[in-house]
């Protein structure tokens, strides 16, 4: 189980059951979310634990979190990830529970990807139904140094290494 924090705007559009917020089971920790009302809109996700950021379709809304697993897989592989993290990964987000944002931190992280992924988005030229250049805009918001991140790996990318390295070891 995992837990999926979702700003405001994005509990509006889902209107799920809200939840206290816990512990997730999964090695990426809980995840934080908002809705991009870009056109097509896009859900981005972002891990709490690594800070990893995952670009994915939003419509339908109200099937994000069953279809996000897939898109954080997809984004794994890209990483260079072993198939094995990533099964166990989304073996553990077979069930989810919507919370509230409670990480101000991660809060501003989300504001400063969402500033810096209106610029790939020009690069990249993104147009409905081209999902590899949401991968291309997740891979490059993962090369971004973070503040939080300063006194370890500095990157999502390079802390989600960490963490996985760290996973195989034991």
């Amino acid at each position: 189980m995992f837990h999926l924090h979702c700003t405001k705007k994005l509990l509006d559009r889902i209107k799920p059951d809200i939840s206290m917020p816990g512990q997730s089971d999964t090695a990426l920790g809980s995840w934080y979310a908002t809705v991009l009302f870009w056109k097509p809109q896009v859900a981005l996700l972002v891990s709490e634990r690594t800070l990893l950021p995952v670009l994915m379709p939003l419509a339908p809304a109200a099937t994000l979190a069953r279809r996000f697993p897939g898109q954080l897989a997809l984004v794994l592989k890209q990483h260079g990830v072993p198939p094995e993290f990533i099964a166990q990964e989304v073996w553990r987000m077979e069930k989810v529970q919507y919370a509230k944002t409670a990480n101000r931190s991660v809060v501003g992280i989300i504001n400063e990807f969402v500033k810096q992924a209106e610029f790939w988005l020009a690069a990249y030229a993104y147009e409905k139904g081209d999902d590899d250049d949401l991968l291309a805009i997740s891979a490059k918001l993962a090369e971004t140094p973070c503040s939080p991140l300063y006194k370890g790996p500095v990157s999502p990318d390079k802390a989600l290494h960490e963490l996985v390295k760290a996973g195989t070891q034991s």
